[in-house]
Protein backbone atom coordinates (compact mmCIF):
# COMPACT_ATOMS: atom_id res chain seq x y z
CA UNK A 1 0.00 0.00 0.00
CA UNK A 2 2.68 2.30 0.97
CA UNK A 3 4.45 1.26 -2.51
CA UNK A 4 1.18 2.72 -4.69
CA UNK A 5 0.89 5.41 -2.18
CA UNK A 6 4.68 6.59 -3.61
CA UNK A 7 3.90 5.39 -7.16
CA UNK A 8 0.88 8.12 -6.96
CA UNK A 9 2.83 10.58 -5.09
CA UNK A 10 5.35 10.44 -7.74
CA UNK A 11 3.21 10.77 -10.42
CA UNK A 12 1.71 13.87 -9.34
CA UNK A 13 4.67 15.22 -8.48
CA UNK A 14 5.63 14.25 -12.35
CA UNK A 15 2.30 15.70 -13.44
CA UNK A 16 3.08 19.15 -11.79
CA UNK A 17 6.44 19.39 -13.06
CA UNK A 18 5.56 18.70 -16.34
CA UNK A 19 2.79 21.39 -16.48
CA UNK A 20 5.92 23.75 -14.81
CA UNK A 21 7.90 22.94 -18.20
CA UNK A 22 4.64 23.54 -20.20
CA UNK A 23 4.20 26.78 -18.55
CA UNK A 24 7.99 27.79 -19.16
CA UNK A 25 7.60 27.53 -22.83
CA UNK A 26 6.50 30.48 -22.97
CA UNK A 27 9.17 32.11 -21.62
CA UNK A 28 11.52 30.47 -24.06
CA UNK A 29 11.91 33.31 -26.43
CA UNK A 30 12.62 35.38 -23.34
CA UNK A 31 15.12 32.88 -22.02
CA UNK A 32 16.84 32.19 -25.72
CA UNK A 33 17.25 36.00 -25.94
CA UNK A 34 18.60 36.36 -22.11
CA UNK A 35 21.29 33.49 -23.34
CA UNK A 36 19.58 30.95 -20.53
CA UNK A 37 19.46 28.33 -23.18
CA UNK A 38 20.91 25.53 -21.25
CA UNK A 39 18.25 25.86 -18.40
CA UNK A 40 16.33 24.03 -21.13
CA UNK A 41 18.78 21.06 -21.16
CA UNK A 42 18.46 20.60 -17.96
CA UNK A 43 15.02 20.77 -17.63
CA UNK A 44 14.59 18.28 -20.05
CA UNK A 45 17.63 16.10 -18.12
CA UNK A 46 15.12 16.82 -15.18
CA UNK A 47 12.22 15.85 -16.83
CA UNK A 48 13.58 12.58 -18.10
CA UNK A 49 14.98 11.51 -15.16
CA UNK A 50 12.11 12.17 -13.63
CA UNK A 51 10.11 9.80 -16.26
CA UNK A 52 12.27 7.03 -15.79
CA UNK A 53 12.35 6.84 -11.94
CA UNK A 54 8.46 7.31 -12.42
CA UNK A 55 8.77 4.15 -15.16
CA UNK A 56 10.76 2.41 -13.42
CA UNK A 57 8.89 2.35 -10.03
CA UNK A 58 5.62 1.50 -12.34
CA UNK A 59 7.40 -0.95 -14.08
CA UNK A 60 8.36 -2.64 -10.77
CA UNK A 61 5.18 -2.30 -8.72
CA UNK A 62 2.63 -2.21 -11.60
CA UNK A 63 4.17 -5.05 -13.07
CA UNK A 64 3.50 -7.89 -10.10
CA UNK A 65 0.19 -6.03 -9.62
CA UNK A 66 -1.00 -6.28 -12.77
CA UNK A 67 -0.01 -9.94 -12.89
CA UNK A 68 -1.32 -10.76 -9.10
CA UNK A 69 -4.78 -9.39 -10.78
CA UNK A 70 -4.02 -11.28 -13.68
CA UNK A 71 -4.04 -14.40 -11.43
CA UNK A 72 -7.10 -13.42 -9.81
CA UNK A 73 -8.82 -12.60 -12.84
CA UNK A 74 -7.88 -16.13 -14.16
CA UNK A 75 -8.62 -17.53 -11.05
CA UNK A 76 -12.14 -16.29 -10.40
CA UNK A 77 -12.56 -17.28 -14.23
CA UNK A 78 -11.41 -21.09 -13.71
CA UNK A 79 -13.92 -20.76 -10.11
CA UNK A 80 -16.64 -19.74 -12.70
CA UNK A 81 -16.13 -22.12 -15.44
CA UNK A 82 -16.36 -24.76 -12.29
CA UNK A 83 -19.40 -22.95 -10.96
CA UNK A 84 -21.17 -23.22 -14.96
CA UNK A 85 -20.19 -27.09 -15.02
CA UNK A 86 -21.69 -27.71 -11.65
CA UNK A 87 -24.43 -25.98 -12.05
CA UNK A 88 -25.16 -27.37 -15.71
CA UNK A 89 -24.81 -30.76 -13.80
CA UNK A 90 -27.42 -30.13 -11.64
CA UNK A 91 -29.89 -28.47 -14.47
CA UNK A 92 -29.26 -32.18 -16.70
CA UNK A 93 -30.02 -34.23 -13.27
CA UNK A 94 -33.13 -32.25 -12.72
CA UNK A 95 -33.88 -32.24 -16.35
CA UNK A 96 -33.67 -36.33 -16.05
CA UNK A 97 -35.30 -36.48 -13.35
CA UNK A 98 -38.25 -34.59 -15.01
CA UNK A 99 -38.03 -36.58 -17.47
CA UNK A 100 -38.55 -40.02 -15.18
CA UNK A 101 -40.82 -38.22 -13.31
CA UNK A 102 -43.53 -39.91 -15.11
CA UNK A 103 -42.69 -43.24 -15.36
CA UNK A 104 -42.19 -42.67 -11.28
CA UNK A 105 -45.52 -41.59 -11.23
CA UNK A 106 -46.90 -44.41 -13.14
CA UNK A 107 -44.96 -46.88 -10.98
CA UNK A 108 -46.07 -45.13 -7.56
CA UNK A 109 -49.49 -45.78 -8.86
CA UNK A 110 -49.31 -49.28 -9.45
CA UNK A 111 -47.47 -49.90 -6.47
CA UNK A 112 -49.92 -47.99 -4.00
CA UNK A 113 -53.27 -50.01 -6.61
CA UNK A 114 -51.29 -53.17 -5.56
CA UNK A 115 -51.05 -51.90 -1.93
CA UNK A 116 -54.67 -51.91 -1.98
CA UNK A 117 -56.00 -54.56 -3.48
CA UNK A 118 -53.35 -56.55 -1.08
CA UNK A 119 -55.01 -54.70 1.44
CA UNK A 120 -58.50 -55.13 0.39
CA UNK A 121 -57.86 -58.92 0.20
CA UNK A 122 -56.39 -58.83 3.39
CA UNK A 123 -59.45 -57.29 5.18
CA UNK A 124 -62.06 -59.49 3.19
CA UNK A 125 -60.16 -62.42 4.61
CA UNK A 126 -59.99 -60.90 7.96
CA UNK A 127 -63.62 -60.09 7.83
CA UNK A 128 -64.58 -63.87 6.63
CA UNK A 129 -62.56 -65.26 9.59
CA UNK A 130 -64.57 -63.13 12.08
CA UNK A 131 -67.85 -64.12 10.69
CA UNK A 132 -66.61 -67.43 10.85
CA UNK A 133 -66.02 -67.15 14.46
CA UNK A 134 -69.31 -65.51 15.19
CA UNK A 135 -70.92 -67.72 13.37
CA UNK A 136 -68.94 -70.95 15.61
CA UNK A 137 -69.78 -68.44 18.41
CA UNK A 138 -73.80 -68.50 17.67
CA UNK A 139 -73.52 -72.12 16.97
CA UNK A 140 -72.42 -72.81 20.26
CA UNK A 141 -74.57 -70.77 21.90
CA UNK A 142 -77.34 -72.48 20.10
CA UNK A 143 -76.64 -75.35 21.22
CA UNK A 144 -75.90 -74.69 24.81
CA UNK A 145 -79.66 -72.91 24.24
CA UNK A 146 -81.04 -75.71 23.55
CA UNK A 147 -79.44 -77.90 26.02
CA UNK A 148 -80.92 -75.34 28.62
CA UNK A 149 -84.49 -75.61 27.40
CA UNK A 150 -84.31 -79.53 27.16
CA UNK A 151 -83.33 -79.75 30.57
CA UNK A 152 -86.23 -76.96 31.57
CA UNK A 153 -88.94 -78.92 29.65
CA UNK A 154 -87.75 -82.13 31.46
CA UNK A 155 -87.90 -80.36 34.55
CA UNK A 156 -91.65 -79.02 33.46
CA UNK A 157 -92.65 -82.91 32.01
CA UNK A 158 -91.64 -84.32 35.40
CA UNK A 159 -93.31 -81.48 37.35
CA UNK A 160 -96.16 -82.33 35.43
CA UNK A 161 -95.80 -85.71 35.91
CA UNK A 162 -95.75 -85.42 40.15
CA UNK A 163 -98.75 -83.21 39.75
CA UNK A 164 -100.38 -85.70 37.71
CA UNK A 165 -99.91 -88.66 40.12
CA UNK A 166 -100.96 -86.30 43.01
CA UNK A 167 -103.62 -85.58 41.39
CA UNK A 168 -104.46 -88.70 40.76
CA UNK A 169 -103.29 -90.60 44.29
CA UNK A 170 -105.92 -87.72 46.09
CA UNK A 171 -108.75 -88.97 43.96
CA UNK A 172 -108.03 -92.81 45.02
CA UNK A 173 -107.26 -92.17 48.19
CA UNK A 174 -110.42 -92.44 50.99
CA UNK A 175 -110.04 -92.74 54.53
CA UNK A 176 -109.75 -96.65 54.64
CA UNK A 177 -106.56 -96.36 52.52
CA UNK A 178 -104.78 -93.66 54.42
CA UNK A 179 -105.09 -95.66 57.55
CA UNK A 180 -103.91 -98.49 56.01
CA UNK A 181 -100.93 -96.57 54.54
CA UNK A 182 -100.53 -95.02 57.61
CA UNK A 183 -100.67 -98.71 59.80
CA UNK A 184 -97.69 -99.67 56.89
CA UNK A 185 -95.39 -96.84 57.61
CA UNK A 186 -95.76 -96.97 61.26
CA UNK A 187 -94.97 -101.10 61.16
CA UNK A 188 -92.04 -99.77 58.64
CA UNK A 189 -90.64 -97.83 61.42
CA UNK A 190 -90.18 -100.67 64.25
CA UNK A 191 -87.69 -103.23 63.63
CA UNK A 192 -88.09 -106.58 62.51
CA UNK A 193 -87.97 -108.10 66.40
CA UNK A 194 -90.74 -106.24 67.80
CA UNK A 195 -93.23 -107.24 65.29
CA UNK A 196 -93.68 -110.44 65.96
Amino acid sequence: MKRLLLAVSLTVLAAGLSTAVLAAEPNKKEAAASGEGNLKIWEWANFLLLAGGLGYLIRKHAGPYYAARAAGISKDLVESERTAEAAAARAAEVDRRLASLDTEIAALRAESQKESAAEVERFAQQTAAEIAKIGALGEQEIRTAQKAARLDLQCYAAQLAVDLAEQKVRARMDADTEDRLVGGFVRGLHPPAVRN
